[in-house]
């Protein structure tokens, strides 16, 4: 199954969206908004599934469904949670930087707790007053959960995984290394996020979907070339079960949380730091990863952040070529 929310009002409208997100239909009767399916998804996901199989046969009135009109699936959240399972992508950036990756990186995850109260569209563009700033995207694999209990384990965590989606998390790299001096973590450094333009349950995603994992190239063109084909299945050091377990150690988590992987990030097939596609690599999946082997490699970084004008597209298809869960693509305005 796979949900959508148009636009309009603060938290959009609920919409089921066929498998080709050709077309959509209007879930308002079940519930108003996504957040509400979630509040109450053991009672009202059956009538959501229910509500695509008639879709799917159309059997219901329908209409097409433009990604242009998708507000965030989640259009708000009450938490916003981005962790950093790929450890090949913080080890490259303290390498560039001549600091040691500390052991506990590797079993120990870091998480940030983002801003929620509003998060962009997925062809809504990127705000920048400053281009000094740093502009980055970054792309990554995001869950949406159910309820789960303090000193919840992997197993439970992973069963209360209800929705799999993509995030452009838009990262301002020339303030970040200000604000961690201050040691009290991001805030102006991470504006809104972006989200794909359809979430979708684990069963749809089939094979792609295992262990906690999503398995497939995340895609990231900029600027109409590709950027990134990184695989999410691949060198994830901890999956979303472990990722929430973590989160879940000293607090209960809420219906509707959003969990973040990090930046995808893959190795080259030689263990070292990712080749870009030119090179026959599987590139990158934010402009950062690049400058830090630029700069492990020459010295100096070359690949510039972000300007006003330029294109970002974040996707991911199935075995038929079709993306799965919509495209994010944004301009820097």
């Amino acid at each position: 199954m796979k949900l959508a929310s148009l636009k309009g009002g603060r938290d959009g409208k609920l919409v089921v969206v066929s498998d080709d997100l050709a077309w959509c239909a209007d879930a308002a009767h079940i519930a108003p908004t996504l957040q509400a399916a979630l509040d109450d998804w053991h009672h009202l996901s059956p009538l959501l599934e229910a509500l695509a199989t008639d879709l799917s046969h159309e059997a219901i009135p329908m209409m097409r469904f433009h990604e242009r009109d998708a507000a965030a699936p989640l259009p708000r959240a009450f938490q916003w949670a981005d962790g950093s399972a790929y450890v090949n992508h913080v080890a490259l950036v303290r390498q560039a930087r001549g600091a040691e990756l500390p052991d506990s990186f590797w079993h120990d995850p870091l998480v940030y707790q983002g801003g929620s109260d509003g998060f962009l569209g997925p062809r809504d563009p990127i705000p920048l007053a400053d281009e000094d700033w740093g502009c980055d995207m970054e792309g990554e694999v995001v869950v949406v959960i159910g309820d789960v209990p303090q000193g919840a384990s992997r197993e439970d965590a992973l069963a209360a995984i209800r929705l799999v989606g993509l995030t452009n998390d838009v990262s301002l790299r020339n303030l970040i290394p200000g604000e961690l001096a201050k040691g009290f973590g991001f805030y102006q450094s991470k504006p809104a996020s972006a989200f794909s333009p359809v979430f979708v349950t684990p069963d749809t995603l089939g094979d792609a979907w295992a262990d906690g994992k999503l398995h497939g190239a995340l895609k990231v063109d900029l600027n109409g070339q590709p950027f990134g084909r990184a695989d999410a299945g691949v060198d994830m050091t901890f999956d979303f079960g472990t990722l929430i377990a973590h989160l879940a150690k000293t607090r209960a988590l809420g219906a509707g949380t959003i969990v973040g992987s990090g930046t995808v990030s893959n190795r080259d097939a030689d263990g070292g730091p990712g080749k870009p596609i030119g090179a026959g690599g599987l590139g990158y999946s934010c402009i950062a990863e690049v400058r830090t082997v630029e700069t492990i490699q020459s010295g100096a970084p070359v690949t510039p952040f972000l300007k006003k004008g330029d294109t970002v597209r974040i996707w991911m298809d199935d075995a038929k070529h079709h993306p799965v869960f919509g495209v994010i693509e944004q301009t820097v305005g």
